[in-house]
């Protein structure tokens, strides 16, 4: 009797363990003062502290990264890119290690991606920037800049000239020269990040930022995906996450998706938009697509690729896509056809009859 009463009071204590155990539930935050973007994190957890820590953990590391990223501001005790366009013909800038791996990966994804992509092309597209503000600031006077300005600072654009010293963890730049790290660094942000949460033993997180999604694991719920919303390129609807503004839904889990589009950055001269994706070979705007959006594990290729994609020729990208392995990518043409690699429409909810069960 003794030992039955000891293994019902067993059973009792275990099953109310079980029973007590809190149930994941969905959370949601955003902030909006890193990478010029919105960063949101939705997830599920346990507890509102639990996901408040997690979210914090994405704030800080992509608040610290903004700051390394930065090309335009100071900050006190930071040496960022902004510093080492600064000293370009000056002296070496002893940075930390996450911009030497940063410009490691975009030396490497230069190579891989035909150069079209390359963050040494800070000074070309100093100029588009500076043209577009004011052509946004001021529509009635927008210009296009001037062709002999774009060639003459292309001269300047060799990111075999972008030294690098990983032992004294050094980067130096030549007079003239200007880093730019826009078409890699919120992949990679979001990247380094989605790595320390899954080594904090964090799971079922989305982080998004500005079109960079990248899925850790899956959802705490009945599905078994995440479902990631590919914007159409058409839509008016800019800042709406509604039906209407979506191509389509990609269904993912543990896996980045990120969309680049002419809709993004741009502004008008006589009736023409110009968006800020340049072809180092035109240094002008690449003229193939209205957007690319990309799927493949890391965030960071997914952010490279996405920009190189969209400068490609369709023939050329899709070439590309289909040798590099594991990853795939849709394409909106100018005309408004939607072209895939041979593995995207299985991802997709409407185009290609995905299911998310």
């Amino acid at each position: 009797m003794k030992k039955i009463l000891i293994l019902l009071l067993a059973i009792i204590i275990i099953t109310s363990m079980f029973g007590c155990a809190p149930v994941m539930q969905q959370y949601q935050t955003e902030f909006i003062d890193t990478f010029d973007t919105v960063v949101s994190v939705i997830g599920y957890a346990r507890t509102q502290d639990e996901f408040t820590k997690t979210a914090q953990m994405v704030y800080e590391n992509f608040t610290f990264m903004n700051k390394l990223f930065d090309i335009y501001n100071d900050y006190d005790g930071v040496n960022n890119i902004k510093t080492i366009n600064d000293n370009a013909g000056v002296a070496p800038v002893v940075v930390d290690k996450l911009i030497i791996d940063l410009i490691m990966q975009a030396k490497a994804w230069h190579e891989q991606a035909n150069g079209t992509v390359n963050i040494a092309l800070g000074p070309v597209l100093k100029i588009w920037h500076d043209y577009r503000t004011e052509g946004i600031e001021n529509p009635a006077f927008a210009q296009l800049p001037e062709k002999d300005a774009l060639i003459e600072a292309a001269k300047f654009t060799d990111i075999d000239r972008v030294i690098v010293d990983e032992q004294s963890s050094t980067v130096y730049i030549e007079q003239g020269m200007r880093l730019d790290v826009g078409a890699i660094a919120k992949g990679f942000a979001t990247q380094v990040t989605a790595d320390l949460l899954e080594e904090s033993g964090v799971e079922h997180i989305l982080i998004s930022a500005g079109g960079n999604v990248k899925a850790i694991g899956q959802p705490a719920d009945e599905r078994s995906k995440w479902g990631v919303g590919i914007k159409d390129p058409d839509s008016t609807l800019n800042y709406s996450t509604s039906e209407q503004n979506l191509l389509d839904v990609a269904f993912v889990e543990n896996l980045s998706v990120v969309t680049s589009g002419s809709y993004e950055r741009y502004y008008i001269v006589n009736e023409f938009t110009y968006h800020h994706i340049i072809d180092e070979n035109t240094l002008f705007p690449a003229a193939h697509y209205k957007s690319v959006t990309v799927v493949t594990k890391d965030a960071t290729a997914a952010d490279v690729l996405s920009t190189a994609l969209f400068i490609m020729p369709i023939e050329q990208a899709l070439a590309f896509v289909e040798s590099a392995g594991n990853t795939e990518a849709l394409w909106v043409t100018l005309g408004g056809e939607v072209v895939f690699s041979s593995g995207m429409t299985p991802y997709l909810r409407d185009l290609g009859g995905a299911t998310n069960k």
